[in-house]
């Protein structure tokens, strides 16, 4: 009966979410003659929408732990990548900034064309080692001219409860921009799970870590400390009982 109730509800968010990505994605693409911030400005209503619909037909609510850790300017974001849900709502938890994804995602109609009005850092994964100096060129200009830069060291979404080695690129690119570096740990991974339909009531907890300090620091040690940071917060907001549904 729970899981019943759950999958009608998430149907009923499903639907509108759909229907609001068609109407904000062509409107997204009128956005073209601003600048990128006031696209940007525009282009995040729909991931508030959405957040708040979420709320309202699922029961999923979230709290942020740590938001004073934030500091003044650019800097680097590494976080936890579980589930869909922490690319719409760090747009409202964080300032202005900029993704680094891979190019392919542009390709997927609607969502893409709005994605691409944003000018994230897109790369190409198949490139190898250029694939890290495109990140490294694309991720300095951004911050310097007042974006911050969002990354997902895992590369990909994991499982609650699984644990995977954290990518490079992000440290690579703190040590060489000189740039503070946030790490954020959340579990929205046990409320919207990866590939899942239905979304489940409940309160993300969303951690945001003190900034850490790059300069004169190797990538690799950077790495491990952003790992062992996040992974240690994921032993405290995890519920094992919540996995797998």
């Amino acid at each position: 009966m729970y899981k019943s109730i759950a999958f009608l509800r998430s149907s009923l968010f499903w639907l509108v979410f759909l229907v609001s990505t068609i109407i904000f994605a062509p409107l997204s693409l009128l956005t073209f003659p601003f600048s990128v911030l006031n696209r940007y400005r525009f282009i995040i209503l729909w991931s508030r929408f959405n957040i708040w619909w979420l709320k309202l037909t699922c029961g999923l609510k979230f709290e942020v732990i740590g938001k004073e850790n934030i500091p003044e300017g650019g800097m680097i974001f590494l976080a936890k990548h579980q589930s869909t849900w922490e690319t719409m709502a760090f747009q409202q938890i964080l300032p202005p900034h900029v993704w680094v994804l891979k190019r392919e995602l542009f390709k997927i109609p609607f969502f893409g064309w709005g994605l691409k009005m944003l000018k994230p850092i897109a790369i190409d994964r198949t490139a190898g080692r250029r694939a890290v100096d495109q990140l490294v060129d694309q991720g300095i200009k951004k911050l310097a001219s007042g974006w911050s830069v969002m990354i997902f060291p895992e590369g990909t979404r994991v499982l609650p409860g699984k644990e995977v080695r954290y990518k490079l690129g992000g440290s690579i690119l703190s040590s060489q921009a000189n740039y503070p570096v946030v790490p954020i740990a959340h579990n929205a991974g046990e409320f919207w799970p990866k590939h899942s339909y239905i979304k489940w009531p409940g309160t993300i907890s969303v951690v945001i870590g003190e900034p850490i300090n790059a300069y004169g620091r190797k990538p690799e040690e950077i790495n491990q400390q952003i790992h062992q940071w996040i992974e240690t917060q994921m032993t405290v907001i995890s519920e094992p009982s919540r996995w797998g549904r």
